[in-house]
């Protein structure tokens, strides 16, 4: 499948409406912005900075902007992560806040696709296995489980993640089950006010990949995605679902990598 879409054009779109969304904060959440930053706090995964671009902002400026968050988080006692994209300005961002204290974790590929090829087409699945929504609580603890499993290290927070933010217009929640257990788990994020919605999760036990599950819950949170009047899907991907989301369409438009800083 293809969608014919400009890189170049989607990485604009992206820039514009993806990377800071006024109205989304989790609940119990507080937003403060500081100069182009908006920065969240007080979430389950720890806090949060996001921005459009960093206002030309460079040398000592920047530096400053970089050490206000770090005071604000650290007076909190809350770690914390600065989001940054592959064609973030200035160059020396990651080099500032690597001095600044912060660890770099893993880069990801952003990919963007439009969601109503992949809502048209039905998912196909094993006959053992069956795809439903959830905003159950239990169900939240079996998914934090399952990438606690999953990816060998303590992940329990997610369960109260995905509490905090299940709201009827922010978030929607799919797990896939067989033999009575959840065998993989995935949720989509709504921007309001944008043309985009977020696939996050996604993570599959590992004997039952290859199997047609991811595919398939990309295409019914394309489905939800369209449901709700929005046109893009973006995906944060990992080198395990990059080829997929590849495969079915999706285009790489820039990188992220997550700089936590931690108390």
């Amino acid at each position: 499948m293809t969608n014919s879409l400009d890189p170049k054009e989607l990485l604009a779109e992206y820039d514009a409406q993806a990377r800071v969304f006024e109205a989304f904060g989790p609940v119990g959440a507080t937003v403060h912005w500081d100069g182009p930053l908006k920065r969240t706090s007080g979430m389950a995964s720890g806090g949060f900075i996001t921005y459009r671009d960093l206002a030309g902002l460079q040398g000592d400026d920047l530096d400053a902007l970089i050490a206000r968050q770090v005071a604000f988080f650290r007076e909190r006692g809350e770690k914390f992560e600065w989001k940054t994209r592959g064609h973030d300005l200035p160059a020396d961002l990651t080099d500032r806040l690597l001095a600044h204290g912060f660890a770099a974790e893993d880069p990801e590929t952003v990919v963007v696709g439009l969601a109503a090829p992949y809502a048209t087409e039905a998912p196909a699945l094993p006959a053992d296995v069956t795809i439903r929504q959830t905003a159950d609580r239990d169900d939240y603890r079996k998914i934090a489980d399952l990438n606690t499993a999953a990816w060998g290290q303590d992940l329990s927070w997610l369960e109260t993640m995905l509490a905090e933010e299940s709201t009827p217009d922010s978030l929607d929640v799919f797990v896939a089950e067989a033999d009575g257990k959840v065998v993989s788990a995935a949720w989509i994020r709504y921007l309001p006010g944008s043309q985009f919605a977020g696939l996050n999760g996604g993570t599959t036990l590992a004997e039952y990949r290859g199997r047609g599950i991811y595919k398939a819950l990309v295409a019914v949170r394309a489905a939800k995605a369209i449901e709700r009047g929005y046109k893009y899907l973006h995906v944060d991907c990992t080198e395990d679902s990059r080829p997929i989301l590849q495969r079915l369409g999706f285009v790489a438009i820039t990188t992220t990598t997550p700089y936590v800083w931690r108390p």
